[in-house]
């Protein structure tokens, strides 16, 4: 597909990207809809692969801000657990078919708004240990999932939040787990081949956007009505899923 002379793509493409820079720059979460969103136009494998080298170049961004603040125990459980998944997804990456993936990005959207929308309006409880059985199960579920759709936060959060961490913690410990999975995933997709030129020229083409909607995000936090706000994208979260769940399904069948 020749995306050059497509306006459509770009719009699609720089919508997505501002979201992912407003989730790294403290909308935590956001970053969810980039892909589902770019997979409304383009194959889900390959809507993966260009956003992969923006989400690495944040990643480092992110490690730095939250290098003091994450909880060591936590993250090592479930980076093994995540490690692992992205290993089952590197192995089944050619068998499993692209129907399946996109049914899969979009029930896990669904999930993640679901969580969302039961933690906000849930009643607060004491937090509780990080196990390891848990962690290792959740973290391999997010490492796969992150893996075929960059979407691991629902099973993160599962394992996360009956934690209550301090949310700066919570939020560093989310950043390393989703560093270290990324960086492992970035070696698999190059030995698949997932980075082509037209990936990485559009990858390069939608970097500096991603990387400037940080900064907004960094300011516009602190600015509106986060809980309007997060209403609003998880809306539209939800909407996708839906879409992507049932063209999977259609496709399957």
């Amino acid at each position: 597909m020749e995306f050059s002379s497509d306006p459509v793509f770009y719009v699609v493409g720089t919508i997505a990207v501002i979201i992912v820079g407003l989730g790294k720059g403290g909308f935590t979460g956001l970053g969810l809809l980039s892909t589902p969103l770019l997979a409304l136009y383009l194959p889900p494998v390959q809507a993966a692969a260009v956003m992969m080298p923006i989400l690495v170049v944040q990643d480092v961004l992110s490690v730095w801000v939250f290098r003091k603040s994450f909880d060591k125990r936590s993250t090592v459980i479930i980076v093994t657990g995540g490690l692992a998944g992205v290993a089952v997804g590197w192995v089944l990456a050619s068998a499993v078919p692209e129907a399946f993936v996109r049914l899969t990005m979009g029930l896990v959207a669904v999930v993640f708004v679901l969580l969302y929308w039961k933690r906000r309006h849930g009643t607060a409880e004491h937090g509780k240990p990080a196990g390891i059985p848990g962690g290792l199960f959740w973290g391999a579920v997010a490492g796969y999932t992150s893996f075929v759709a960059h979407a691991g936060a629902p099973p993160v959060q599962v394992y996360l939040m009956p934690q209550r961490l301090p949310p700066q913690i919570y939020a560093g410990t989310s950043t390393m787990f989703f560093a270290a999975v990324n960086a492992f995933k970035f070696v698999a997709y190059i030995h698949l081949g997932q980075f082509t030129p037209t990936n990485i020229g559009l990858s390069a083409v939608m970097l500096p956007i991603a990387v400037a909607s940080t900064f907004a995000g960094v300011w516009l936090v602190r600015r509106v009505d986060a809980a309007r706000f997060y209403d609003l994208i998880y809306g539209l979260t939800l909407l996708i899923g839906l879409k992507l769940a049932y063209d999977g399904i259609v496709e399957l069948l």
